[in-house]
């Protein structure tokens, strides 16, 4: 009875850790661009977007569906998360 209760209560805790973690993703809001791939290196993918150029970056952990080349029209789905903030004093006014 007691490896029962052990079972159980490692599988509810993997279930909240699962939970808890998609919480964090679903917070980020959530962008896309479109467009033919100019660029494809293994930490970035440059898109043509009317006039512009995107650079997206990427990681291992980045997935790809379909071949990924320089020509293929891609949709790229991305968030944006701060690295670093900087705070700095407001000036005082005299």
């Amino acid at each position: 009875m007691n490896r029962m209760r052990q079972y159980w209560l490692v599988c509810c805790c993997g279930a909240a850790l699962l939970v808890a973690s998609s919480v964090d993703a679903a917070d980020a809001k959530t962008y896309q661009v479109t467009g033919p791939v100019l660029e494809v290196t293994p930490t970035t993918i440059t898109v043509q977007k009317g006039d512009d150029k995107w650079e997206i970056a990427r990681n291992p952990k980045t997935k790809v569906t379909g071949d990924l080349k320089v020509g293929s029209k891609v949709t790229i789905y991305y968030t944006m998360v701060a690295a670093e903030v900087e705070v700095k004093e407001a000036k005082s006014k005299k």
